[in-house]
């Protein structure tokens, strides 16, 4: 799985892969104005927004990129802490007080395995944030919006099952998902002061009390 397999340079196409490689896109990147806006609903009058994303990855580069993107369109200001190891987030989270009203948390390697650490200094922070996954809300973290990985999980037997009959990686089209969810933390809501509107939490998947 990756967040944009053409963008990174893993295949041609999504259609036609090419090469010794298949596998699904979870749209991290293209679902940032979306999860802007959904942030922008429980969050009101925001116009500092941060991105908390590890350095050096190529697809977290590009989902930060598609967030800049989407916050100018949005006229917020944003700001990005150069994080390249654990060490990294306290300061970060030290330069983001006072700076930021909202967070937009990029998923990868060293923010998954870090993400109790993030929900607790974001909570000492009171930055409000949104995640790709529910694992992240979950530990803590006030939203999320991204594909139902369970069903894209499953989608990848159907690879190897294909790959293992014989068929060639390059000639099996990327998957895209067809399942968003949203999950949102009463709990963390609450904490942070943010009343969150009924309207939201009737189009919501999952709310954790």
């Amino acid at each position: 799985m990756a967040s944009d397999p053409v963008g990174t340079g893993l295949v041609a196409s999504l259609a036609r892969p090419g090469g010794n490689v298949t596998g699904l896109s979870n749209q991290s990147a293209e679902l940032a104005g979306k999860r802007l806006e959904l942030l922008r609903e429980v969050v009101p009058g925001l116009h500092a927004l941060a991105t908390i994303a590890e350095a050096g990855k190529p697809d977290s580069a590009l989902e930060v990129s598609e967030v800049q993107v989407a916050a100018r369109e949005r006229g917020l200001e944003m700001t990005t802490p150069d994080i390249r190891r654990a060490a990294d987030l306290v300061p970060a989270f030290e330069m983001l007080k006072g700076r930021a009203q909202g967070l937009y948390i990029v998923a990868g390697p060293l923010v998954n395995t870090n993400r109790a650490r993030i929900h607790t200094l974001a909570t000492a922070a009171r930055l409000p944030t949104i995640y790709n996954a529910r694992e992240f809300v979950e530990a803590g973290g006030l939203m999320s919006y991204g594909p139902n990985f369970l069903e894209l999980w499953r989608r990848s037997a159907d690879f190897v099952d294909k790959i293992l009959r014989g068929a060639k990686p390059g000639d099996i089209p990327v998957e895209q998902p067809s399942k968003f969810d949203l999950v949102i933390n009463l709990t963390t809501a609450k904490a942070l002061g943010l009343t969150i509107p009924e309207s939201f939490l009737l189009r919501s998947d999952e709310v954790i009390e």
